[in-house]
């Protein structure tokens, strides 16, 4: 069985795949949503990912509905105490911003749509830098105090607004960030390696990062002349239209080989051999997809594997 990480300075345990959300009450309806979780547990899996916004940007959704879908299952299942949840607050339609009083409204919403009484890992989900650090961390520390929510976390925050947020908690002896959700993948590394990274290393802070496959396309599905029915479809084929794209789609296919591994495998098996990254966000529609994410930690890629892929992706 693959063996649980630690999530930074947190008392977490969770394992080294995390399951994206997203599509849940989207791309994926109730029933195949519960088959999707209920699949990724019996693999070993314990860690899921969502946000509260999720998915309003679907006609007919309003924002929740992937929280409501994973706490009607764990409400089913009776397993909550077995899993490690982790969602986010700032863009909720009826919940917008990091005010100290939003935020605390929105984690009550939270709770009541997951059907928990706690959250294991509460994220920022989008900076809001015309509020105070002080008052984004006065309202987390409150909930965590409350024993609503257990560790804290950020997600798309600049460096600097993040070396504020940990001075002013280490200063007040407040709830500290644990870990950070940055953009980061293959053919996506600008945002994160840098001054982010260094800052995470430096703090002790674990990466969980999103669009671990850029959309879907570093599963391999988008080649020149081939159409993916894909609600993502957009997004993942630009990749195609750059030489990076095209560089790492020909090193993955070579390592892919090599290991006779999914291409998906072998992309997030590369993210998760970076540096401060314990957990890669991906997600699967349907069972049939959650195989090639599963196996993050099986192929042991060689040094010069890593060396091969990171080139391809400069």
């Amino acid at each position: 069985m693959t063996s649980l990480r630690t999530l930074g300075s947190s008392g977490l345990r969770v394992f080294p795949l995390a399951l994206g959300g997203n599509v849940f009450g989207w791309t994926a309806d109730r029933d195949r949503s519960f088959a999707v979780l209920d699949a990724y547990v019996a693999a070993g899996g314990n860690f899921l990912d969502t946000a509260d916004s999720y998915s309003a940007w679907v006609e007919g959704n309003s924002g929740g509905e992937s929280e409501t879908v994973i706490g009607e299952w764990l409400a089913a299942r009776g397993n909550r105490a077995d899993l490690v949840i982790a969602t986010k607050v700032s863009q909720h339609p009826e919940y917008p911003g990091l005010s100290a009083g939003n935020i605390k409204a929105a984690a009550d919403a939270s709770l009541r749509r997951l059907g928990t009484d706690h959250i294991d890992l509460y994220y920022t989900h989008f900076d809001r830098p015309e509020v105070p650090v002080e008052e984004i961390i006065g309202a987390l520390d409150e909930l965590v105090t409350a024993g609503k929510v257990r560790y804290i976390a950020a997600s798309n925050i600049s460096p600097e607004r993040l070396a504020r947020s940990l001075e002013f908690s280490e200063r007040e002896g407040l709830a500290r960030y644990v870990a950070l959700q940055p953009h980061y993948n293959l053919v996506s590394r600008d945002t994160y390696e840098g001054p982010l990274r260094d800052l995470a290393e430096r703090s002790g802070l674990a990466a969980v990062p999103y669009y671990g496959l850029a959309s879907g396309f570093l599963t391999g599905k988008y080649r020149p002349g081939v159409e993916v029915d894909s609600a993502r479809a957009g997004r993942a084929a630009g990749y195609l239209e750059s030489e990076r794209g095209r560089r790492v789609l020909a090193a993955l296919d070579e390592v892919a080989e090599a290991h006779d591994a999914p291409l998906a495998t072998v992309a997030l098996a590369w993210l998760a051999a970076q540096p401060t990254v314990v957990a890669p966000i991906a997600s699967a529609r349907t069972v049939e997809q959650l195989p090639a994410l599963l196996g993050v930690a099986e192929p042991a890629l060689t040094p010069q594997e890593i060396t091969k892929l990171t080139d391809a992706s400069a």
